[in-house]
């Protein structure tokens, strides 16, 4: 058994990433023991390519506005550990983390001598969260899928609305190499009578959706059909401001902080996840409750501006399809400027077609780099991507140094490429900035 919140950490972090043996039966073994702790919480679950994270943010931050306790299960996390288990937005303590982690070592002990194998470090997390909120801490759970869906770890539960924000070419060396074969991975969370949300995803996906719903007898909202948006605009206030409309609630220019039309869409997605949980669950809501949420939602390195002078802006963009999502808030909000981007990522993404992607920015520097990560792409790895436009730097810090005093002005330097990387960078900076 673990005496500090350390030990505990080091322990967790110890277990392998990926199981020998995907599936659900070690989550299984562990619940059961544990008296299916899963089936005690009233749980929203979200699944998608992109945009979980500020899904999440967004559904937690109106239910909380409508007067519920809210627990999240995120990952990965932006500043501490502990964020992964959150109440409220407030991250669970060093102490329960120690708590619960003395929990599940036991059982993951004896579980590593039977013929499943011992949990993974997602296994051994998700478990903890399970335990957690099965205790009562909240009121309703939102839980994002680590990875895919169907053989996800979080899959064990039956929620009250299943949600899928987008479908793009991802983690494909787990997944599939096709959007069909990634949307039937995504579909798994699909349960038997839960109503299922669906973001802005293109046909070859909805198809596959659409079909696992009917076998399912779920009835399906869709982006555009079911629920739509008018009169998007960006706020000068860094934010975007736009009418939400479905066949029961119309709510006439919502403001959210974040910026981006992919925000805008997610914020749909929480909206119409909201009025079906409410359907689901008899919560009455509040109108204005739901605008106060979306405006307050915040979630870190989500084209999060942490300096103005220089302007300095964070984001998460760390596949093919973010980064198109990226290239087009570039291209509405920032033509006026000289992009200094600063770009590293993980070594198992679509490196060679991200770059290329930015470099058909007309007003893009970019800088390739690395960082701590062990999965991280190395500097080695990015020779073969620098060009005239393109420079490449060993360490961070030193490309950041560079850019800043290269650029003008008017420019704005943008961190992104991995949620790793903007974590580490964040860090450091916030933690300058407080000096």
């Amino acid at each position: 058994m673990f005496k500090t919140y350390e030990e505990a950490l080091s322990w967790i972090h110890s277990r392998k990433i990926f199981g020998m043996k995907p599936g659900l039966k070690r989550m299984d073994w562990m619940l059961e023991r544990l008296n299916f702790p899963q089936k005690r919480i009233k749980a929203i679950h979200v699944a998608g390519t992109n945009g979980k994270g500020s899904t999440v943010t967004f559904l937690r931050s109106m239910l909380e506005a409508n007067g519920k306790t809210v627990g999240t299960f995120t990952s990965p996390y932006i500043e501490t550990f502990n964020e992964r288990i959150s109440v409220n937005g407030e991250p669970i303590s060093n102490e329960e983390i120690l708590r619960l982690a003395n929990i599940v070592f036991p059982l993951a002990c004896e579980l590593e001598e039977t013929e499943l194998d011992g949990p993974t470090e997602f296994e051994v997390i998700t478990t903890m969260m399970f335990i957690y909120f099965g205790e009562g801490h909240a009121d309703v759970v939102v839980i994002e899928v680590g990875l895919g869906g169907l053989l996800d770890s979080t899959n064990v539960i039956t929620p009250i609305v299943s949600v899928i924000t987008t479908i793009g070419l991802d983690h494909m060396q787990v997944l599939g190499e096709t959007v069909a074969e990634i949307a039937l991975q995504k579909s798994g969370i699909i349960k038997p009578n839960v109503p299922v949300v669906v973001g802005k995803v293109v046909d070859e996906a909805l198809e596959i959706i659409q079909l696992v719903a009917e076998n399912n007898n779920s009835i399906v909202k869709l982006f555009g059909e079911n629920y739509s948006s008018s009169k998007c605009q960006t706020l000068p206030s860094w934010g975007e401001q736009f009418t939400f409309e479905d066949e029961t609630m119309y709510l006439n220019q919502i403001q959210i902080k974040m910026l981006g039309q992919h925000q805008i869409e997610n914020a749909m997605v929480a909206i119409e996840t909201l009025q079906t949980y409410s359907i689901e669950t008899g919560l009455e809501l509040n109108h204005e409750a739901i605008r106060r949420g979306l405006k307050t939602a915040f979630w870190p390195g989500r084209m999060e501006k942490i300096s103005d002078n220089p302007m300095i802006v964070l984001d998460g963009a760390h596949n093919e399809p973010a980064i198109r999502r990226l290239i087009e808030t570039i291209n509405a909000d920032f033509k006026q400027q000289e992009i200094y981007l600063i770009f590293a990522v993980l070594h198992d993404k679509a490196v060679g077609r991200m770059i290329d992607l930015l470099t058909e920015l007309p007003n893009i520097h970019i800088t390739l780099t690395s960082f701590s990560n062990p999965r991280a792409a190395k500097i080695k790895e990015l020779q073969g991507y620098t060009n005239s436009n393109v420079k490449i730097k060993e360490y961070w810090q030193e490309a950041l140094a560079d850019v800043i005093n290269e650029m003008d002005g008017n420019g704005l330097v943008l961190i992104t490429g991995s949620l790793y990387f903007i974590s580490e960078v964040r860090e450091y900076l916030l933690k300058l900035d407080n000096e």
